[in-house]
């Protein structure tokens, strides 16, 4: 499955390559693609304290059957702030594709919510081209 980033732009880090949307992938291998060099699993964290008013809210509206979207804009905003932090570590380390993408959701003891994002950070290279 492939990954569309979020709205959120990014610029280019020096001379390092960015890593596109279309090389983040939740599989083992980017197809199309040789994997010339590992760099390692990176990650990105996001982290929401509890807001006791908003969860009050919500847990009316879910009485009542209001849907919970501000609920889910929180979890992507989370999410997106997850994949940001872990594009930039992959992007430093001179990596322009993530492989294995995975999402861990946790709640706190105190209703807080942590989103980490991670993947493996790698340099692939078009396969038609090969590589040295």
């Amino acid at each position: 499955m492939r990954h569309e980033r979020s709205h959120h732009s990014r610029r280019s880090v020096g001379r390092l390559p960015l890593i596109a949307p279309d090389r983040v992938v939740t599989f083992e291998a980017l197809d199309g693609f040789t994997v010339v060099r590992r760099f390692g699993f990176v990650s990105g964290i996001a982290t929401r304290p509890r807001n006791r008013l908003k969860s009050t809210f919500r847990s009316l509206g879910m009485l009542i059957g209001v849907s919970p979207n501000e609920f889910l804009s929180d979890a992507e905003h989370l999410r997106g702030e997850a994949l940001e932090g872990m594009y930039k570590r992959g992007n430093e380390l001179g990596a322009n594709a993530i492989i294995g993408l995975s999402f861990h959701v946790s709640e706190g003891a105190d209703g807080s919510c942590k989103v980490v994002a991670f993947g493996e950070a790698v340099f692939a290279v078009d396969a038609s081209e090969g590589h040295a």
